[in-house]
Formats: C-alpha cells, sequence, structure tokens
C-alpha cells in the first residue's frame, strides 16, 4: 500500500532528492563557492538556482555538471522558456490538520522558467518546486497539500531534519544582507517560533474557558435549570440574590427538575424524581460522547497523554493531533465530565492543546515541514495545556520537561513558559472557575506545620505509592480483557453500562453526588467558626489552657463529621473501582482529578485523626512550644493536599512538576516541604512496586515505539547479538552500480523495510552509504514517469561515473538520495552505548560494520524488542516501526 502510494510522487527536483540525504557539509559547500562568485557568471544569473528570487532558498548540487551531463538523470529536464509539467497526485494526510479518514487530493501548478539572458548556459537543468531544506524555491506558491516526510506509525529522523533546519537557517541568516525584502524574511523567521507559541497560548485559553464554561453548565443540568436564563449554571444564577449555592434551598433563583414539574425540593416523589433525571442526563450525555468519538475521531477517547509522549518522542501517528481530534475531545470532553463519570479534563486539555500546536506550527513552513522543529511547538503547547487546566503556569513547564518531552533544548523552555503564561492569562480573562483567583482549588492557611507532622506527611505518601501501584495494576487488567475480548467490539455499550452504574450508586451518596472539583474543594477547606455549609465541619469547639497558661480553641468531634468520614471512606472505595473501569473508555478521559480526589479524601482523614490526637494529648513533648493562641494545632485541609499530592504521583510517578503545580493549584506556597516530602516517598514506593507510571504503562500496552531516556540499559549484550538480520542470514542490500530497475522493484516488493544498505558489490560489501525506501519510491516513479528510455533493464546507479560501456537503455542516476554519511557502529560496540545513541540522537537506524565490511542494521524496533527479551517480557508487543 505504501509503495502504490508513494510511486504516485514524483521527484520535485535535484534539490529536494539531495535533501532526504545527509551530506550536508558537501551541499552547504557548494552553497557557499557559488554564492561567493567562485563559479563565475553563474552566481548572477537570474534564472539560476542560487540567483536571488522571490522567497527562495538555497539550492544544491552534490555533483558537477560535467558529471550530471554524463548520464540520465532522475529529474526531468526542460529547455529555457518551457513550461514544466504539472501533475496531479493523490497524497497522504498530513499529521497536522487532517484526521485519519480525511484524504486530499493536490495538484502541482504550472510552474514557467523564464528565459532570455546570455547567462542561462547551464540553465537548462529543471528549477525543482522545493529546496535542500524543504522549503519552497517559490514561497508565495503553494505546495503540495498534505505530502509528509514520514508514512504513518513510522520514526522520524532528527538528526536529518534538525540538520536540514540548520542549512536552512544559514542559507536565510546570509541572504539577509543582499536586500531589505531578505531582511524582513529573516526577522520573520527569527520570531515566527514566538509567534506561533503566541497563537497557540491564546487558543489554548480560549478553548479551555469554553471546556469549563460548557461542563459546568452541562453538570448542573443533572440537578436543574435557571429559568430566568437557562444558559446561566447554578452558581450564575444564584449571584443576583448573593445565595448560596451550596445549599440548594437557599438559592430560590434556581429550580430543580422537581421543581419544574410542580414538586416541592423535598419529599419522597422530588427524591425520586431528581435521582431519574440525574441518570437520564448522564446516560444522553455519555451516549453523545462515545457516539462522537465512535463517529468522527476515533483518536480522540482517553486522556492522550501516553500518545503525546510517542509523539514527542518521534513517532508519527496520522491524524491524533487533526482539527476533526480538536473539535471532537473538546466537546465529548465537556459532555464526559458533565456525564457524572469518574474522570477529569485536565489531562486531556493536554491533548487539545497538542492539537491546536500542530494546527498552528503549519502556518509557519519552518515548523510544519519539519517534524523535530514541530515538536518543538508541541513541547510547549503540552505546558500549556497543563496551565489552562489546573491555572498552573510554571508547573505546565516543569511537566512538559519531566513528563511529556523527548527532546527540550533551553529554547522549547523559554517558549513553552511564554506560552504557558499567554494560556493563564487569557484563562484568567474568562474567570471560568468563578472567582477573583487563577487557580481551581484556593486556600488560605495561616497555621505553619510542625516538624511532627512530617511523619504522617511521609505516611501518606508511602500510602499514595500503595494506591497508585494497586490502581495502575488493576487498569491494566481491565485495559488488556477489554482488548483482546469481545468487550472492545462494542464501546458505546461499554460507556452506557459504566455511565449507568456510576449514576445509579452515586447518586445516594451526596459526597459522589457532587462534581469531583467541589468535593476536592471541600476537603482541601478549612473549618472555620460557625460554617455549617462543610459537614466535616461539625465540631464541638471550646477553649482551654495548656500548661504555659496560653488560651487555645481545641475541637471535638461531633455526629456530623463522623458520618461524613463513613460517606467519605465509602466515597474512597467507589472511586477508586468506578477510575479504574472508566480511565480507558471510548470517551475523553483524564486522570488527574480522580487521583487527587481520592488522596484528597485519605488525607482529610488522617488529618483529622492527628488533629484529635494533638486534642487528646495537648502535652505531648513534640506538641511543646508548637501551639499558637486562638488556632488550631492542626489543620485537616493541609493533609487533603498532601495526600492529594501523594496519590497523583504514585499513579503518574511526577516529583518536582507536581510540587509545583500543587501549590499553584491550592496557592499553598508555605507547605512546599511537605508536599516534597509526600511526592518523594510516593515515587519511592511506586517504583520498588511497579516501575511504570500509569502512561508509561499504557504506552506499553498500546505497543508504541517509545524508548525511555529515564532507564537505564544494565545488560553486557554486544551490537552483534541485535542486528538484523544474524551472522547466518542474507542481508538485503543495494549495490551502487550493478543492480536494475527491475531488481529494485523486486526487492521493494518482497521487503518491508524503511530502508536499505548500499554496497560496492555483493562479493566486496562495503558501506557506500544509506538509502530509504521512500527515497526509492519516488525516485523510480518519477524516472520512468519523466524519463525517455527507462525501462526495467535500466542500471541503477549510486555513483559518479557512468559504465565505461552501455550499450543498452539509459542507466538511471540515484546518487542525490544517498545519505553518504549514515550512523555506523561495530559488531562489539556495547548495546549500553547503542541504545544511548538511539536515546540521545534520535536515531530510526544504525549500521553494524566489521573492518569497514557491512554486517547488519539495528532499527529503533529491533533495540526496543532486544530491551523487552532482556527484561523477560514478550517483545511482540511493539507493534509498529
Amino acid at each position: 500500500m505504501i509503495t502504490s502510494v508513494m510511486e504516485k510522487f514524483p521527484l520535485k527536483g535535484n534539490r529536494e532528492i539531495a535533501a532526504e540525504g545527509n551530506s550536508y557539509i558537501t551541499a552547504y559547500q557548494s552553497v557557499l563557492k557559488k554564492a561567493n562568485g567562485q563559479t563565475g557568471s553563474d552566481a548572477n544569473n537570474p534564472d539560476h538556482p542560487l540567483a536571488a528570487q522571490s522567497g527562495s532558498a538555497a539550492t544544491t548540487s552534490l555533483t558537477t555538471p560535467e558529471e550530471d551531463d554524463e548520464m540520465i538523470d532522475i529529474t526531468p529536464r526542460s529547455s529555457p522558456g518551457d513550461v514544466a509539467n504539472h501533475f496531479n497526485t493523490y497524497s497522504r494526510t498530513s499529521t497536522a490538520d487532517n484526521s485519519d479518514m480525511e484524504r486530499e487530493r493536490g495538484d502541482y501548478r504550472h510552474q514557467q522558467l523564464n528565459s532570455g539572458s546570455h547567462q542561462q548556459q547551464r540553465s537548462h537543468q529543471h528549477v525543482p518546486t522545493h529546496s535542500a531544506f524543504g522549503d519552497s524555491l517559490d514561497e508565495p506558491h503553494e505546495d503540495i497539500p498534505g505530502i509528509g516526510q514520514y508514512d504513518d506509525f513510522h520514526t522520524i529522523d532528527w538528526q536529518r531534519d534538525i540538520a536540514r533546519d540548520r542549512m536552512r537557517h544559514r542559507y536565510i541568516v546570509k541572504k539577509r544582507q543582499d536586500s531589505l525584502w531578505d531582511l524582513v524574511k529573516g526577522a520573520h523567521d527569527a520570531w515566527s517560533g514566538w509567534l506561533c507559541v503566541l497563537l497557540v497560548g491564546i487558543a489554548a485559553g480560549c478553548v479551555a474557558g469554553m471546556v469549563d464554561i460548557g461542563a459546568s453548565w452541562m453538570s448542573d443540568l443533572k440537578h436543574g435549570i435557571c429559568p430566568q436564563a437557562f444558559w446561566f449554571n447554578r452558581e450564575q444564577c444564584c449571584w443576583p440574590t448573593k445565595q448560596s449555592v451550596f445549599e440548594e434551598g437557599n438559592c430560590s433563583t434556581w429550580k430543580t427538575w422537581p421543581q419544574i414539574f410542580g414538586l416541592s425540593r423535598e419529599g419522597t416523589g422530588a427524591y425520586i424524581i431528581s435521582y431519574i433525571w440525574y441518570v437520564l442526563w448522564a446516560l444522553l450525555f455519555a451516549a453523545l460522547s462515545a457516539s462522537l468519538v465512535r463517529m468522527f475521531a476515533p483518536y480522540a477517547c482517553g486522556s492522550g497523554i501516553p500518545e503525546i509522549k510517542t509523539i514527542l518522542s518521534g513517532f508519527i501517528i496520522r491524524g491524533y493531533l487533526g482539527k476533526w481530534t480538536l473539535l471532537i475531545k473538546s466537546v465529548g470532553l465537556m459532555l464526559s465530565v458533565s456525564a457524572g463519570l469518574t474522570l477529569g479534563k485536565e489531562g486531556p486539555m493536554v491533548h487539545i492543546a497538542s492539537c491546536i500546536g500542530n494546527i498552528f506550527s503549519h502556518l509557519f513552513p519552518k515548523y510544519g515541514r519539519n517534524e523535530a522543529k514541530k515538536r518543538e511547538i508541541l513541547s510547549a503547547a503540552a505546558a500549556a495545556g497543563v496551565s489552562v487546566a489546573f491555572g498552573a503556569p510554571i508547573g505546565g513547564v516543569l511537566f512538559s520537561l519531566e513528563e511529556v518531552s523527548y527532546y527540550f533544548p533551553l529554547k522549547t523552555l523559554w517558549r513553552s513558559f511564554f506560552c504557558a503564561l499567554i494560556a493563564a492569562f487569557v484563562l484568567r480573562s474568562l474567570t471560568p472557575f468563578g472567582n477573583e483567583h487563577s487557580v481551581l482549588f484556593f486556600v488560605e492557611y495561616k497555621q505553619p506545620w510542625i516538624f511532627f507532622e512530617l511523619i504522617p506527611f511521609v505516611f501518606l505518601g508511602i500510602m499514595g505509592g500503595v494506591i497508585g501501584t494497586l490502581f495502575i495494576k488493576a487498569n491494566l487488567w481491565w485495559c488488556r480483557f477489554r482488548k483482546f475480548s469481545k468487550l472492545g467490539q462494542y464501546p458505546v455499550m461499554e460507556v452506557l453500562v459504566v455511565t449507568l452504574v456510576t449514576g445509579i450508586i452515586c447518586y445516594p451518596n451526596p459526597f459522589t453526588r457532587m462534581n469531583m472539583n467541589e468535593l476536592i474543594y471541600l476537603l482541601f477547606s478549612q473549618c472555620s467558626a460557625g460554617d455549617v455549609s462543610n459537614p466535616l465541619c461539625d465540631y464541638t469547639r471550646m477553649n482551654i489552657t495548656s500548661g504555659t497558661s496560653s488560651s487555645i480553641e481545641v475541637t471535638q468531634l461531633g455526629p456530623g463529621v463522623y458520618r461524613a468520614i463513613g460517606l467519605l471512606i465509602l466515597t474512597f472505595f467507589l472511586k477508586l473501582a468506578l477510575t479504574v473501569f472508566t480511565f480507558g473508555m471510548k470517551v475523553p478521559a483524564g486522570l488527574f482529578i480522580p487521583s487527587l480526589l481520592l488522596g484528597a479524601i485519605m488525607g482529610r482523614i488522617v488529618g483529622i485523626a492527628v488533629e484529635q490526637f494533638a486534642y487528646s494529648y495537648p502535652n505531648v513533648w513534640f506538641f511543646t512550644g508548637e501551639c499558637v493562641t486562638g488556632n488550631n494545632l492542626i489543620t485537616p485541609g493541609l493533609y487533603a493536599i498532601v495526600g492529594a499530592a501523594a496519590t497523583l504521583g504514585g499513579v503518574t510517578r511526577m516529583t518536582v512538576s507536581l510540587v509545583v503545580i500543587m501549590f499553584e493549584l491550592t496557592g499553598g506556597v508555605g507547605y512546599i516541604v511537605p508536599l516534597m516530602a509526600a511526592a518523594m516517598a510516593s515515587k519511592w514506593v511506586g517504583d520498588a512496586l511497579g516501575r511504570q507510571g500509569i502512561y508509561d504503562a499504557h504506552i506499553a500496552l498500546n505497543g508504541y515505539p517509545f524508548l525511555d531516556s529515564k532507564e537505564e540499559f544494565a545488560h553486557t549484550t554486544l551490537a552483534a547479538d541485535v542486528m538484523q538480520p544474524k551472522r547466518n542470514e542474507t542481508l538485503n542490500v543495494i549495490t551502487q552500480d550493478s543492480m536494475t530497475v527491475d531488481d529494485i522493484e523486486t526487492l521493494l516488493k518482497e521487503t518491508e523495510h524503511n530502508g536499505y544498505p548500499v554496497v560496492v558489490s555483493r562479493e566486496n560489501q562495503y558501506l557506500v552509504g544509506f538509502v530509504l525506501r521512500r527515497d526509492l519510491n519516488l525516485a523510480l516513479g518519477n524516472a520512468k514517469r519523466f524519463v525517455e528510455g527507462i525501462s526495467g533493464h535500466s542500471i541503477v546507479l549510486f555513483t559518479s561515473t557512468a559504465p565505461a560501456q552501455n550499450l543498452g537503455p539509459p542507466p538511471v542516476k540515484m546518487k542525490k538520495i544517498l545519505d553518504m554519511a549514515p550512523i555506523t557502529v561495530t559488531d562489539q560496540t556495547p548495546m549500553e552505548t547503542v541504545v544511548d545513541m538511539f536515546r540521545k540522537l534520535g536515531l530510526r537506524q544504525t549500521l553494524v560494520t566489521h573492518n569497514g565490511r557491512l554486517l547488519g542494521v539495528i532499527t529503533k524496533k529491533d533495540v526496543l524488542r532486544h530491551v523487552k527479551q532482556m527484561d523477560n517480557e514478550d517483545p511482540n508487543t511493539v507493534l509498529f516501526n
């Protein structure tokens, strides 16, 4: 399939072919020599490829004109003044703005080659559409829509893309001195990255605001409606009368569904009506979300963070960051959150922001046509996603650095910071949280923590690691069962069943019935005197005098707190079980908020226990001197915050970014040390019980070729043990001057390799270079279509010299697509070094040699398979190339 599609693409010229190789030093020297006037009048030729043209970029040729004239080239030639051929091509969908269900048809436009100058002695060659750097030689012209450098489910070549961008940048810097227009273009190229992340930040903030507002309105719709203005949620409906939104009975302007049908707020009939409408609205929202995902954007389900990590590591998943995915993910996220399912919208916001970044990157060819450069924008977009999800811009930058990004240079750090800043500013302007703060759970604690509390804080960290590991194992078990059973064939039915069970179970419990964000805020908040809206604040308050004769306020638990603790324990186990079955369904679903809720429940209960211990034994030595007049010694809400951080850390294995997100999330900057202690304890315990966090576990479950840079390769194998083929097997190679077109096509049909080594001969297999499968398909298709006399018996040459006698059909010259400097290792190179090369250089493959002779090839897939074999895991779980 790939071969048939690729053959439809004609090569766009000499320089495009040269761009596919890595002979950049030679090419750049050619540019410098010609630009410096070392080639006589050719540099001044207005039609010469190096002449200054409107929107032109440097073009290179790796061979001399004399060599070009010796044999038939694979690029079409035309005389001065002729009109170049135009072609109709059917292109593959682009990574950026097309979903996997869209197809586009691109047309080459007419391109005229102007003549009329006596300096056109060597301008008989066809002027290519693109340069070696991938940029259009005539920038205002249209490119082929949808054409990409890599196939779907393939890995990018970081070194090649970065080298292409360096060549493009050097040429632009040199051209800035030629004219004012070139100076403007150079300036535009310099600030295009900042402009791109600015647009991404603005768009991410706007989309996040709409998602927050829509989810809030639809969540309240399950309970009632505002008759005066149905588009108001409950909080907005109660604003004009300044009434409480926590007690429905105190807000007369908000009408519950029993009141709409003429019943009272209270009573058995009203309860039944509310129950039924709650479940029906939940089923409607969940059915809409699952149906939209299934029909329009299958990639819009789940969290998206595992796939984002894989894409940022250099993997191609076409359509995953497309416009349809963005639209359906945004709408489906509002619906799934409103359905009351045990999920959050914070994780999917990273996916939504990455879709926005991917789409905007195509407005700037510098990023849209270079996959490695595009991932710099995607890293900044991921930071903006966390920024708008929690109102935590600094935490978003650190999350992108620590958790999702694979290649994160300093320049990307600055742009990520700027993008997160803009996104948070836009979100703050929309005020979706309904208060004067830009954070999700604002708390104000004035009581400092004491040294003794580090013990329960570390205990919460240990429990967070245990709960996180249990959740990961249970969720993976259920996801495997879904994947390999008939259940996976009925995704919408599964969503409806889980939603029905969730609605029926959660409505009777007031803690499970309310929105999870509201419950977390309730657990984080501090009790104040006379607080009746929070059932956790039913304390019997009195003043006693301690041994130091200072009057302090102590609190004794009332019956409301005991009842609330019982309901919270039930809520904990219900939410834990429901999250296991919910995460991974075919609806947009995040994991941050459910994890925070589980930890907040655990932390609040532990905090109440420690508070009662301090109340019962106020004169214990570690409390001496710590009591402050008029304040409680222990703050249970702080324990809820620490517990939430511990559980989220146990699930995701984040550390630095987690702590920053938590203190930005709550505004509790003074409690960084307790958060750090709990986060480290959670990670240590989690790593001891299971190596992978939830995102890495789902990457392994889906078989994505992700080579984790955090893990160490501790085995003592050699490159010869991993290379393909083995020593007693045949190596598929291409000879530099003895294979025909039929031989090449037969090799392409019989093998599925992404590239082929080029050697001197089959008897003398000294390495010459490496050629990509895609380039071979393009070159052969172009040669057959536009060069007369080419047949299946034509010799394919990867050298600069023609054979001495050539009585048959004209040969096809393909040296320009040959990578003459592939990365190589010897057969005795330790695999530890090879793995580091793949991680840090972003290689697709490396060639294995012995005394200069080619032995085999090691691809990224081979490395992943070997790592799994050495770890006693199934190597066949790596699915893609």
